[in-house]
């Protein structure tokens, strides 16, 4: 486990005194317009915590990235299924995105800012970037031919 993910275990299990951790689980198409939805879903269920218009921006933009990431890069814009998990544990969301498909070989690499896989030139390379700027933490679990699962957290109303 690296340094990263013990201090996002450690940062659930604080918040867990917090009070009882409630789940959103949802499956969408690997589709483009399906990004929206899972804003619009994930600022609905997040609301609850009553967040700042900043703080439900930053986890709406970054929810938004990893799914675009999802169907972009995981699965090349073609069919497939994207897995999304919010958990809210105290004051902190925990947001999970998975996909099932071509997985990340060199996740430090993809990271990087600017680093991008679409041979097209679309895409600034910026995804991850965006994620890490706008949550506390952001974890990426990938393998080839596997897929890959990013893990965000932000607490919110400090």
């Amino acid at each position: 486990m690296s340094g990263k993910e013990r201090a996002m275990q450690k940062g659930m299990e604080m918040n867990k005194d917090a009070g009882k951790a409630e789940t959103m689980r949802m499956e969408i198409e690997s589709r483009s317009e399906n990004e929206e939805f899972a804003r619009v879903a994930a600022a609905v269920f997040l609301s609850r915590l009553d967040p700042t218009v900043e703080e439900m921006d930053d986890i709406k933009t970054a929810v938004s990235e990893a799914v675009t990431n999802a169907v972009i890069h995981g699965y090349g814009g073609g069919e497939g299924t994207i897995y999304i998990e919010i958990t809210i544990c105290g004051r902190t969301a925990i947001v999970k995105v998975r996909d099932e498909g071509i997985g990340i070989a060199d996740i430090e690499k993809a990271m990087e800012p600017m680093y991008t896989s679409d041979p097209s030139g679309e895409r600034s390379g910026m995804g991850f970037s965006f994620m890490e700027a706008f949550m506390d933490q952001v974890s990426v679990e990938s393998e080839p031919g596997r897929g890959t699962t990013v893990t965000m957290q932000k607490t919110v109303g400090r």
